[in-house]
């Protein structure tokens, strides 16, 4: 578990949280951002190497980001649906969540992390320690800048 300014982020470890993660994503990617018709779930969340983590906020789950290996080996992880609530995005709630999912693909023998970042957001990856990782691509009907961030 990791505790930054209050935050607490960790697997979901309870039905109820699992639930949590995935309706702070709807409410983010289908809702808000409009990025995916009717869900953002697809065969990743029923895979059993997928971390489901949630980042907490005045007792309520706010954030939530997914990582799961992309190799047998698994050295390369994808971490991605990295999302916070609106009424909590002054919480600071994104770089807690996105050190943990590092963090734990460090723990898991990752050697490497990517994601597909909405180029609005690059910045903010890059002060965390990422690089862009290749062109500009359209991803969800947005571009995207593939990023990667080495964990050893």
């Amino acid at each position: 578990m990791l505790r930054t300014l209050g935050t607490d982020c960790h697997p979901a470890a309870t039905p109820e949280e699992l639930a949590a993660h995935h309706a702070v994503r709807h409410r983010v990617f289908v809702d808000e951002q409009r990025l995916f018709p009717g869900t953002d779930r697809d065969a990743r969340d029923d895979d059993p190497l997928t971390i489901h983590v949630v980042a907490y906020a005045d007792q309520v789950v706010a954030g939530a980001v997914r990582l799961y290996p992309l190799d047998g080996a698994g050295e390369l992880w994808q971490g991605d649906r990295l999302a916070v609530l609106a009424e909590y995005r002054a919480h600071g709630l994104g770089a807690p969540l996105v050190r943990y999912a590092v963090a734990a693909a460090a723990r898991r023998g990752g050697v490497l992390m990517v994601a597909r970042i909405q180029l609005r957001n690059v910045g903010y990856f890059e002060h965390l320690g990422w690089h862009r990782a290749g062109e500009v691509e359209v991803y969800a009907g947005l571009p995207h800048q593939p990023m990667a961030i080495e964990l050893r």
